[in-house]
């Protein structure tokens, strides 16, 4: 019997020929990530007595949740994470300067197929856009990673979701990840392994694969993977000196449920509060006004997001009652948008360009909302009081729609620009 993805991840780091679902394993991790939740890491170590990592090249830190800091609490929180990180010899430390995480990870080429990689972000099953198996795990937990470089698993059942078809114009991955929510539910995957297969997963970028392997946390995955294909290849070849695996799952792999899905019909999708599986097609629920449009996050803040939303923004204007903030992802997402024009663009429209972080995307130093304000937003989540006032709404949804959002002042299709 062949293996999934996620199974031949852990039986590799598991010193295994074979390991099969249900079964329990003690892995050796390849990557740790810590942000400002490496403060609560460190003290956890300290606590156990421990002042010392297993491998500080294998743990990379970076500073995106809340910068530049807020308040005097995370200025004290970024200050300990800067002295810590010296004294325990991490020489892979991104200040606040670098952008979100998962971002800046696969950017600077940490993340390959085949490794396995914990982080203190829920939304680590991000880097399964590159064939690597990531998880997000506790602060207790990164703990004892820290000290001994293993965690325990449980192998998990796997879903595989076949996607075909062609996407319309201004229809976006991210509306395929929102519909996938809305009809299979938030609880569809949980604690499972997602892959993401079918012809048109192949034809997707990177970014659009993050975005999809990203929200795929939000079904319950513990990981969710797009297998190894020559776009992996040419993504990573500049970023890294390591030999790249070329990764996938066996062609007997045995899998838990495999649902096919054809979305060249598909309209853009907008989640509704206050849960990601809320999910209404536009037609049905375009015309609510937004008091405010946020595009970034780690989930669509990349360049193809930013262009989408020049692209439809372009000669126009955020409509006088809509507030547009855009935070890039990274600092080298910046700098290409600032080359191409796409910077210049957003701002004549009106929009508000902040620095790369994860900001407004949880309400934690830029563009909270009021009581009764309405935000639609290219996030991964919009729980009650996720970006401010408990009786605030976060609506989700792609880029493209969110750009089309900001000029009309309400939810609004793209598919008309």
């Amino acid at each position: 019997m062949g293996m999934t993805l996620a199974e031949k991840i852990l039986a590799r780091a598991s010193g295994k020929e074979i390991v099969k679902p249900g079964e329990y394993v003690t892995a050796d991790i390849d990557l740790a990530m810590a942000h400002e939740g490496f403060a609560a890491v460190y003290l956890g170590l300290l606590g156990a007595g421990i002042n010392s990592v297993w491998d500080p090249d294998k743990i990379v830190v970076v500073l995106d949740h809340a910068v530049p800091a807020p308040n005097v609490r995370y200025a004290g929180v970024h200050k300990m994470v800067r002295d810590t990180v010296k004294n325990l010899g991490i020489k892979n430390f991104y200040d606040v300067k670098a952008g979100v995480c998962h971002q800046v990870l696969q950017e600077k080429g940490h993340v390959l197929p085949g490794m396995l990689i914990v982080g203190t972000d829920s939304h680590t099953t991000t880097y399964g856009a590159l064939t690597a198996a990531g998880t997000g795990i506790g602060f207790t937990e990164m703990s004892y990673v820290f000290a001994t470089g293993k965690l325990w698993f449980r192998v998990p059942e796997t879903i595989k979701f076949e996607i075909s078809g062609k996407l319309p114009y201004n229809v976006m991955s991210k509306d395929i990840i929102l519909y996938l929510l809305g009809k299979y539910s938030a609880e569809a995957a949980q604690y499972k392994s997602v892959e993401f297969a079918g012809s048109l997963s192949k034809e997707l970028s990177i970014s659009s694969r993050m975005t999809m392997s990203n929200m795929a946390l939000e079904m319950g995955a513990k990981f969710a993977f797009f297998e190894t294909d020559q776009k992996t290849i040419d993504y990573l070849k500049d970023k890294t000196k390591k030999p790249i695996q070329n990764l996938r799952a066996d062609k007997n792999s045995q899998y838990e449920k495999i649902y096919r899905e054809d979305v060249t019909e598909l309209e853009p999708q907008v989640a509704a509060p206050y849960t990601v599986d809320n999910v209404k097609p536009i037609s049905e629920i375009e015309g609510i006004s937004v008091n405010q449009a946020l595009l970034g996050s780690c989930t669509n803040g990349r360049l193809e997001d930013l262009e989408i939303a020049a692209k439809i923004l372009e000669g126009k204007k955020v409509h006088p009652d809509t507030r547009l903030i855009v935070t890039p992802a990274s600092t080298e997402v910046y700098k290409e948008a600032v080359k191409k024009g796409i910077i210049e663009t957003i701002v004549d429209a009106e929009g508000i360009v902040c620095n790369p972080s994860c900001g407004a995307c949880f309400g934690a130093n830029m563009g909270l909302l009021a009581s009764g304000e309405v935000c639609i937003a290219s996030i991964n989540r919009n729980f009650r009081g996720r970006m401010g006032d408990p009786e605030s709404k976060v609506y989700l949804a792609s880029p493209a729609t969110v750009a089309a959002s900001a000029i009309e002042g309400k939810i609004a299709d793209p598919r008309k620009y």
